[in-house]
Order: structure tokens, then C-alpha cells, then sequence
């Protein structure tokens, strides 16, 4: 923030009356030459002046100083000195500053109403820019920044401000730094921090997640359902193959079906029996053709 310094010429003008009236008693009382009380007076108005002239410049500011109401320059950081009723100092913080831009209402481009705020992130690179071309930098950073977010929020639709944040801080910020520049202020971040939506929006993207999860759910049921068919099928062809292979799984699949082996009855036939059975049945399926 930048800080002003205070006009001396009034403080001055108290201190010359206060010591002209001491000047006056010490004389009256006749203890002390007028002379003398004079040249002590000028003295000591010459220590006013010197030490009342002194200004500190912290390493993080930097001083603006006004002659006469003119720029005249800009002090570095350490002990400096101006002219008493002259000239004047301001000085301005040269550390990142941080400001918060409150909750905007702003409506999407496909009309959805949300509720946005931000943080910007700021620094004065210029401070005599910082000083004679804005009055005060912090609060038209802010302004500016509101500005611009609603600009962008509006000119997009609600899928993109959900899922591109840094897309829409880069644009952000690219307006308000190019806006900024002539002020001596470099944006060093814009970042948005809550997005709030109506109750009803949130309800229906809720539903809509939920469909898509439960048609995710199915689609992978089937992949599942359709790669155990597939192995099925190359199960029963692998046991085709082997002589007694689908007599050895049909007994696994009786044992399988009652825990209590006491409590099943199994009637077993040969294998031979069920392939006479099966020869037959074609023989005579051939003699009716």
C-alpha cells in the first residue's frame, strides 16, 4: 500500500511560534541576553530542520519524492533527507500484494446464474507510476479485476468455467495485466477459488453423474458377461475334445450343487451307453430322410 507522508510546513510553523515564545519569557526575565537568546533559537531551528528532514526507506519501499509539487525523483531504500516544507515523500510497498475480490453473481453464456470469487496476486514494479498515474492502485486493481472476471465468466458456458479454471485465470489475468501496465503493476497471479451453484443445478449434475456411472456399470457388466461366454465356449470345446471330459465336469457340477454327499443320489450310466444312445438316435433320424 502506499503510504504518504504528512505535510511538515504546518508542524514547522507551530514549532517557530513555540520557540518564539520561550525566546520572549527567557528575554523578559532579563537572566539571558536577547542575543543570546537568539542565536540559541536560530540553532536550535537549524536541529528542527536538519532532524525533522529525515526520512527511513524500508528495504521492501521505495520514496516518491514531490518538489513543490513536481516529481523530482525516487529514493532507494536506507536513510534519506528532504527539504522541510519543499519537498514531500510517499512511500509506496514494493512486496506482493494480495486482494481478495469478493462473490460476483455473474450469468454463463448458456444461462446458468453462479455465484464466483477470486484472489489476485499484485506487484508495483513502478513506483512513481503507482504514485502519479492512479490515486490509489490497490483499489483499482480490485475494481478492475471484478471487471474483467465478469467479463469472461459471461462469455463462456458452464462445462468449461467447471472443468478449465486455469484457462479462465490465464485470461483473467491477461486482461487486468495489460490494463495495469501503465500504472506500473505486474500481475503476478489471478486464482478462483469457489464457484457456487443454484441448489437445482446441483441436483441435476448429481443425477446426471449418477446416470453416467450407472451406464458405465452396465457397459463393463457386459464386457465381463460377454469374456466369460467366450471362455465358456472354449472350455466346452476343450472338454469335447477329451474323451470323458464332460463326464468328469457334469459330476463336478452334481458335487458342487449338494454340500451333504449323503443326501444325493447319483444314477451313473457309461459313457459307452450315451454314445450308442446318440448313434442310434442318428440312424434313425438318416432312415426317416
Amino acid at each position: 500500500m502506499q503510504n504518504r507522508s504528512k505535510n511538515p510546513i504546518g508542524s514547522l510553523v507551530s514549532t517557530l511560534i513555540f520557540f518564539f515564545i520561550i525566546a520572549t519569557v527567557i528575554s523578559e526575565t532579563g537572566f539571558v541576553s536577547g542575543t543570546s537568546v537568539f542565536v540559541l533559537v536560530i540553532v536550535l531551528l537549524v536541529l528542527v530542520f536538519l532532524l525533522g528532514g529525515l526520512r527511513i526507506v524500508d528495504q521492501y519501499e521505495r520514496g516518491v519524492v514531490l518538489t513543490l509539487g513536481k516529481y523530482t525523483g525516487t529514493r532507494s531504500p536506507g536513510l534519506t533527507w528532504i527539504f522541510m516544507g519543499i519537498q514531500q515523500m510517499q512511500k509506496v510497498d514494493l512486496r506482493i500484494t494480495t486482494v481478495d475480490i469478493p462473490q460476483q453473481e455473474v450469468i454463463t453464456k448458456d444461462n446458468v446464474p453462479v455465484g464466483i470469487n477470486a484472489v489476485v496476486y499484485f506487484q508495483v514494479e513502478s513506483a512513481e507510476h503507482a504514485i502519479l498515474n492512479i490515486k490509489d492502485y490497490t483499489l483499482a486493481v480490485s475494481q478492475y479485476a471484478q471487471a474483467a472476471l465478469r467479463d469472461v465468466i459471461g462469455g463462456i458456458e458452464l462445462d468449461p468455467l467447471l472443468s478449465e479454471r486455469e484457462h479462465i485465470s490465464e485470461a483473467i489475468k491477461k486482461i487486468v495485466d495489460e490494463a495495469t501496465k501503465v500504472w506500473g503493476i505486474n500481475i503476478t497471479d489471478i486464482k478462483i477459488q469457489d464457484i457456487e451453484l443454484p441448489a437445482d443445478m446441483k441436483r441435476i449434475m448429481a443425477k446426471q453423474a449418477e446416470s453416467e456411472r450407472e451406464r458405465r456399470a452396465t457397459i463393463i457388466r457386459a464386457e465381463g458377461e460377454f469374456a466369460a461366454a467366450e471362455r465358456l465356449a472354449q472350455a466346452a470345446e476343450r472338454l469335447s475334445q477329451v474323451p470323458g471330459g464332460l463326464s468328469m465336469r457334469t459330476l463336478q457340477t452334481i458335487e458342487r450343487i449338494n454340500p451333504d454327499p449323503s443326501k444325493t443320489v447319483i444314477f451313473a450310466l457309461p459313457i459307452e451307453f450315451m454314445e450308442g444312445v446318440k448313434s442310434l438316435t442318428e440312424y434313425m433320424r438318416n432312415k426317416v430322410k
